[in-house]
């Protein structure tokens, strides 16, 4: 069955899809949300914070050698 934007189960034919979208429009079935979006809220805090606590440990010189070291793995030696 396809599935909508945020996962929700949706008819497979135009015409029932068509139904069910105006169903929703007029307040006469409600839509499915899936709730929390598949993920774990806490990992996904720390994974927010990952990045820019990296960054912030980095000095000038260990930036300027990941840099060197992603533009020679991107474009070769």
């Amino acid at each position: 069955m396809p599935k909508g934007p945020k996962g929700q189960k949706r008819p497979a034919d135009v015409v029932s899809n068509a139904v069910r979208v105006m169903q929703i429009a007029t307040g006469q079935a409600k839509e499915d949300e899936p709730t929390g979006g598949g993920k774990n809220q806490a990992a996904a805090e720390l994974g927010r914070l990952g990045g820019k606590a990296r960054a912030e440990s980095l000095n000038k010189k260990q930036r300027a050698d990941i840099a060197k070291k992603a533009a020679a793995a991107r474009w070769g030696n």
